[in-house]
């Protein structure tokens, strides 16, 4: 090593000499005062000035060869301790540029991939899961999961800026300093780097230090643990009354013996604890490697219930709710009863997986069993009725693109509030061409004031926690007419007959969810006939009632029980005149050329799925006529379901219907949508009319691989 007149100390040791030389000028300023005071004084204290800066000088030419010396040595010597330090250190690590090339790896590292001590090509033709993009740039250091040889390791690579690493350690300068010199100055810890004539590392901003950790053991804990983890399950008889009602008293009993059996066998093959609670209700206790069995075989203690039967005319179904994800067991059985809840305002025949508040749902492919009591009808109309006796006013509202539905259930709730004698409105958005004749009328009829309807604007301004806000056909507050109005009022009452999402309005005063229902003006109906005595619905509202069942059950053709029946025999005694509702519902020449147009380009999927696009251009309301022509497609021989695509207001709206042989709910719920089981929705958004039929055809395509439908 040279160490001449070019080689200059740098950094902190520079500052440590500087000091001493500065602070030895300071006596030839004491000297400088003492002159003045006494001449002899001054000139003894300047000569002992000069006396001590000639030592400095002479101490510091003569030690500082050596201390160079000495440093670079010991930065040597600490760098081959480094070095040896690396190769011998227990976790596999490698030193990588910031290109991915390997610059070196310690002992371990080389014995697990079996490569040479002098391996310079990148790692990922060592780890592909560690190319150049997963390197952090951003940030000082990231963890990546990966596996090797059957192994699991968590990789957590470290960024080192070499730039601060030269700023931290530069303690000599010099045009003269050797290569090893140069090393030391950027860190004994590439010094060996520079000796073997691989200074890669010095030409680069940054460098990077994989370390491997072996995790394969912790991850098979961490799996056990999460395998013992409690599930709590309730098990629910959806229509145990009604699969009783024409079962003698000898066959009930054989039939509860013949459930508790299929429970029984079906809990112990999965590992499960099982306790009957009540006659229709079950508790199972198990753990989340037995649930992922249920999960497996997609709950088929769904289907296995059904095949009981003794000559029962109602098959017997069931709904299950897991509560997963809690700290205890208390909280894993608040989800399970969240799901079970869900499940049954599905319509029950399905389960509802509850994981730490996020649900999702498995079966549900038959029909909701048709509630044959009014007992819940009047108990709920007892309650409404309460709750708006309790209030000033009264304000209701549909859904968004409100429909004859809607407005059907909404005008006998106004007809219920002004029986009451409150105050009412109806909240009504945009006009749609389905709708618009029906307000003509409602406005110009002398029965009711000028502002029977009103906008969002006038709603929000008169909704405060005097109003009770009543929402119907729908429970899904991102679905309301006018969303504002949830948060204006903390009296809500929710009537809806769609089968439940994890959307739905939360908190509300009164929820009446009943799946088995046609349509919420059904619902509506049975409402009238309990509320009041004195209830007495006018024969345009009544038509209004009429229309919505009508069109929500396709001329009584499709979800239609005898309680539907009957609610339209009580609104045909209230005055609803079927001709006037034909007339009212007839559509103009440009819907009906588009529905044609609709099911003549519609194309036979799987061969049982009749898809099609509906041109909307010219039409004032396409969703409604693309609904239609999705009804329309169901009367083709050897379709089991029908999807109709239509543009509107920039997205696409998804018509689905079917008869009875899938769910179309639980299709369109794979794209944010619902409804019911032969009549739901979605729409989408950012995609072409041909792309939401192509993602309509890889739902129904996985699902049917699957067995979901």
């Amino acid at each position: 090593m040279k160490s001449g007149s070019g080689v200059k100390y740098g950094g902190p040791l520079k500052l440590h000499w500087s000091w001493n030389v500065y602070l030895a000028l300071t006596l030839f300023g004491l000297a400088a005062c003492l002159f003045f005071i006494d001449r002899r004084a001054g000139l003894i204290c300047a000569a002992f000035a000069c006396g001590y800066y000639a030592a400095i000088l002479l101490i510091y030419l003569y030690y500082r060869p050596r201390l160079l010396q000495s440093m670079i040595g010991f930065a040597s010597r600490y760098a081959d301790v480094q070095s040896q330090v690396l190769r011998d250190m227990e976790i596999p690590m490698a030193i990588v540029d910031q290109e991915g090339h390997v610059l070196r790896m310690n002992s371990p590292m080389r014995g697990l991939t079996r490569k040479p001590e002098r391996y310079f090509k990148t790692i990922d033709t060592i780890f592909p899961y560690l190319t150049k993009p997963v390197f952090p740039v951003n940030s000082d250091s990231k963890d990546i999961d990966l596996t090797y040889e059957g192994r699991q390791y968590r990789a957590h690579i470290q960024k080192i800026d070499m730039d601060d690493v030269v700023d931290d350690s530069l303690i000599i300068t010099g045009q003269e300093a050797g290569e090893e010199e140069q090393a030391v100055r950027r860190g004994s810890r590439y010094a060996d780097a520079a000796k073997d004539g691989h200074a890669e590392p010095l030409r680069h901003s940054w460098v990077y230090i994989v370390y491997l950790i072996d995790e394969t053991e912790l991850t098979k804990l961490r799996r056990e643990n999460r395998d013992e983890k409690p599930v709590v399950a309730l098990v629910y008889l959806d229509n145990y009354e009604e699969a009783m009602d024409n079962v003698d008293e000898v066959h009930s009993s054989l039939m509860n013996v013949l459930i508790d059996r299929e429970i029984n066998k079906y809990s112990l093959a999965h590992n499960a604890l099982s306790k009957k609670l009540e006659k229709d209700k079950y508790l199972l206790v198990m753990n989340q490697k037995s649930l992922g069995g249920l999960e497996e075989d997609h709950f088929s203690l769904l289907e296995e219930v059904k095949t009981v039967n003794i000559g029962n005319e109602t098959v017997m179904t069931i709904s299950i709710g897991i509560g997963v994800g809690g700290d205890d067991y208390n909280q894993n059985y608040d989800y399970a009863r969240a799901s079970i809840e869900m499940a049954l305002s599905r319509g029950g025949d399905q389960a509802v997986l509850n994981r730490d508040g996020q649900m999702k749902f498995y079966g549900g492919k038959s029909h909701s069993s048709e509630r044959h009591t009014r007992v819940k009808a009047r108990v709920k109309a007892q309650a409404m009725r309460e709750i708006m006796e309790s209030k000033e006013r009264v304000l209701t509202m549909g859904h968004k693109i409100t429909d004859m539905d809607s407005l059907g259930a909404a005008v006998g709730i106004y007809r219920a509030a002004k029986t009451l004698g409150k105050p009412a409105w109806i909240v009504i958005g945009e006009d749609s061409s389905s709708i618009r004749n029906w307000l003509q009328m409602l406005r110009d009829s002398r029965d009711y004031e000028e502002d029977i309807f009103i906008s969002h604007e006038k709603a929000i301004e008169i909704c405060d926690d005097s109003t009770a806000l009543v929402v119907v056909d729908t429970a899904r507050k991102n679905m309301v007419e006018c969303e504002e109005l949830l948060g204006k009022t903390k009296t809500i009452v929710v009537l809806d007959h769609h089968r439940q999402t994890t959307e739905q309005i939360q908190n509300a005063a009164l929820s009446y969810i009943e799946p088995s229902a046609s349509s919420a003006s059904e619902m509506v109906s049975e409402i009238l006939q309990y509320f009041e005595e004195n209830a007495r619905l006018k024969s345009l509202e009544a038509d209004c009632l009429y229309a919505g069942i009508l069109i929500d059950t396709n001329n009584f053709s499709t979800k239609t029980g005898s309680r539907t029946f009957e609610a339209a025999a009580y609104l045909r005694r209230s005055g609803a005149d079927i001709i006037r509702v034909r007339k009212a519902l007839r559509d103009d020449m440009d819907s009906y050329k588009a529905r044609a147009e609709a099911v003549r380009h519609a194309e036979i999927y799987m061969g049982k799925y009749a898809i099609s696009i509906l041109p909307g251009d010219g039409l004032e309301s396409p969703t409604v006529v693309g609904a239609q022509a999705a009804n329309e497609l169901l009367n083709i021989v050897g379709v089991t379901a029908s999807f109709v695509a239509t543009e509107y207001s920039g997205k696409i709206y998804i018509s689905a219907r079917a008869i009875d042989e899938v769910n179309v709910q639980i299709i369109m719920e794979r794209l944010g949508g619902g409804g019911h089981m032969n009549s739901a929705g979605a729409q989408m958004q950012d995609v072409t009319e041909e792309e939401a039929v192509l993602r309509v055809k890889e739902i129904l395509k996985s699902m049917t691989d699957a067995g979901e439908i």
